[in-house]
C-alpha cells in the first residue's frame, strides 16, 4: 500500500511499516493526545530498531514508497 492507505491504517489505530526498513520490528503508529498530555495535537511516533519510541517525520523515500504495510 502507498502512504496515504497507511495513514488511514493509523487513524484506525493500527502499526504500520514498511517492507523495506533495515530494522527489525521498527514499526509506526498515531499518538492522540488525551488530558493528561503535553501535547495538544495527533502526531506519529516510531518504534526505533533498538526499541525506543520517538517521534516520526517522513522521508522523500518513505513518501513516495508503495511497500507499507500493516503490522501483524
Amino acid at each position: 500500500m502507498d502512504i496515504g492507505e497507511a495513514v488511514k491504517e493509523l487513524y484506525d489505530h493500527k502499526k504500520v511499516m514498511r517492507a523495506g526498513w533495515n530494522g527489525k520490528d521498527m514499526y509506526l503508529e498515531l499518538q492522540v493526545p488525551d488530558d493528561h498530555s503535553k501535547m495538544s495535537l495527533p502526531y506519529v511516533y516510531i518504534k526505533t530498531a533498538d526499541n525506543h519510541l520517538v517521534p516520526w517525520l517522513c522521508s522523500q523515500t518513505d513518501l513516495l514508497a508503495c511497500d507499507w504495510e500493516v503490522l501483524k
